[in-house]
């Protein structure tokens, strides 16, 4: 049972999605200096950098190495009136809708030489441009099914009755500008969120784009960076809260230009950031490591900005890695955090999760620290455990069916 991992980079027109693309896959793509060059979305597969994986692979001399994977999908820009098929806005919107998480790629950089779709580089309008058209496009998603579940509600059958309440309350976080997933179904409702496939109702994380040599808003102190990080650490303390609040901003106030107006369009999983330079990570891409490093310093980037978003893009969609090791090969399984271990072997076969029997466990670095595997069942380091056991990332399982 392999866990879903795609994730859709969306943004505006020319603030770097392509680009941000290429870097993290290597795979090439359009990336030219006009919007919507970006037709059709494009895959990659992504590995998930992982130095504990390389290290087991050292410490058992494995033929084969075998990292965990996140898929981008690389979609093209929207703008505003997408929900209303502008730009291609309702292909664009179907791509994004079968992704799990979005990736919201918002550009802090000023470029006169990269054409801005709204001429001036204002990030935090950005966001809101985008969340409102992924709210609107939501909003007609429930509409339509609260239309089509009239008639088995009056009818009086209990499941449709249950999901008509978490549809009506849905619509409204939505026209009070609130994503989707500010909504929490209690254990009746969950079941119908997912089948109802919103797009705002999916984990976000925001990739804010600079460029070397440019003006950053970020090393400017520019007031425009400031907004920007108020609306984070806001979206942070909401996370963190309950779901009730104070009333919110109906959807037509988001497009004033009040202070704030961002606020109401943020989730409870809307409070991640990171922040790349999709150029030079693009630029870097063929080189190896030690290469990379001296030419990122050299750019003046200090991080990596890629294998941090790979990262974050993987925490964002709950999951957690283990691994098995051996001469054969040294694998990361990808699982949701808070498996069983049955659930876990799931990751290798299927069948596993009916014939598990029992599991030896033992961390990563406890393994190496013991030099092998027969010093590690010596000491009395190797676990055996049972169905009921929780995997935690990190571990080394060896299964026994």
């Amino acid at each position: 049972m392999a866990c879903s991992l795609t994730i859709g980079i969306v943004g505006l027109p020319n603030v770097g999605k392509s680009t941000l693309f290429n870097a993290l896959t290597r795979k090439s793509v359009p990336a030219e200096n006009y919007p919507f060059c970006t037709i059709d979305p494009s895959v990659g597969v992504v590995a998930v950098p992982d130095g504990r994986l390389w290290k087991l692979s050292e410490f058992s001399k494995s033929a084969k190495t075998v990292p965990a994977a996140v898929e981008f999908v690389d979609i093209a820009g929207l703008v505003k009136g997408a929900s209303e098929g502008e730009g291609l806005g309702n292909q664009f919107l179907s791509n994004i809708r079968e992704t799990d998480a979005i990736a919201q790629v918002v550009r802090i950089f000023e470029d006169d030489n990269i054409i801005h779709v709204d001429a001036k580089i204002n990030p935090l309008k950005d966001i809101e441009v985008i969340n409102l058209e992924l709210i609107l496009s939501d909003l007609q998603t429930v509409n339509k099914r609260r239309l089509s579940l009239g008639k088995e509600v009056k009818a009086g059958k209990k499941e449709a009755i249950v999901e008509m309440g978490l549809v009506e309350k849905i619509i409204a976080a939505l026209e009070a500008g609130k994503l989707a997933s500010t909504i929490t179904p209690n254990e009746f409702e969950a079941p119908f969120l997912k089948l109802l496939c919103l797009i705002t109702s999916k984990p976000f994380l925001y990739v804010l784009n600079k460029k070397a040599g440019a003006k950053n808003l970020d090393e400017l102190n520019d007031e425009r960076w400031n907004e920007l990080m108020k609306f984070f650490n806001e979206s942070k303390m909401t996370s963190e809260a309950s779901s009730d609040g104070a009333i919110s901003p109906t959807v037509a106030s988001l497009t004033s230009d009040t202070k704030g107006k961002l606020a109401q369009s943020r989730g409870r999983n809307n409070n991640s950031y990171a922040i790349v330079d999709a150029g030079i990570e693009q630029e870097l891409k063929d080189l190896d490591e030690a290469d990379k490093k001296e030419m990122r310093t050299g750019l003046g980037a200090h991080d990596d900005g890629t294998d941090n978003l790979i990262k974050r893009g993987y925490d964002l969609l709950g999951l957690i890695t283990y691994f098995t090791t051996g001469e054969d090969e040294s694998r990361a399984w990808t699982i949701k955090n808070g498996w069983t271990a049955p659930e876990a072997g799931t990751a290798i076969h299927t069948d596993f999760k009916e014939k598990f029997v029992r599991a030896e466990i033992i961390e990563w670095d406890t393994l190496l620290n013991a030099g092998s595997y027969a010093n590690a069942r010596d000491k009395g380091l190797l676990r055996t455990e049972g169905k009921e056991y929780i995997v935690k990332d990190g571990d080394v399982i060896e299964f026994k069916i």
